[in-house]
């Protein structure tokens, strides 16, 4: 349920700014923005929500919200409405202020929505912040034959 609550605020925020910059323009129909906003709003919670916020923090899933959105807006609106407008500008207009709010977004998945095992988890397995060091004592060639005489 957690998941749930929490695609549809993110759906809600891209299709927000989706619907407002698109509709400006009137470039779009209102089922093209809202598959935009649906397939968008897909693949940045799997990629950028799921699988980057954990293991590296906000700071680089919101970075990563943001060339999810231009690209995905941009390819998408290059096959639902097609290259006579400046999609790409518009693209990058738009993944700005979706990544903005992804930002405090993201303070709401890592407090109410990703528990705290699944962040320890992530980040033992795969930071590459997080290294350990294997400590030992050297031993002299010498030191190991005079033991073994001693003893």
């Amino acid at each position: 349920m957690r998941h749930v609550t929490a695609l549809v605020i993110k759906f809600l925020i891209t299709a927000t700014v989706v619907y407002s910059l698109l509709s400006i323009f009137n470039v779009a129909s209102i089922l093209e923005m809202f598959l935009i906003s649906l397939f968008v709003t897909g693949g940045a919670y799997i990629i950028g929500d799921l699988i980057l916020l954990p293991r590296f923090g906000n700071g680089i899933a919101s970075i990563a919200d943001f060339g999810l959105a231009t690209v995905g807006i941009w390819l998408l609106s290059l096959v639902f409405i097609g290259a006579e407008f400046p999609i790409f500008t518009l693209s990058l207009i738009a993944a700005f202020f979706i990544a903005v709010c992804e930002a405090v977004f993201h303070i709401y998945m890592q407090e109410k929505v990703l528990t705290s095992t699944d962040i320890e988890h992530d980040a033992s397995n795969s930071s590459p912040n997080r290294m350990q060091t294997e400590f030992s004592e050297e031993k002299d060639v010498h030191d190991v034959e005079n033991k073994n005489k001693k003893g």
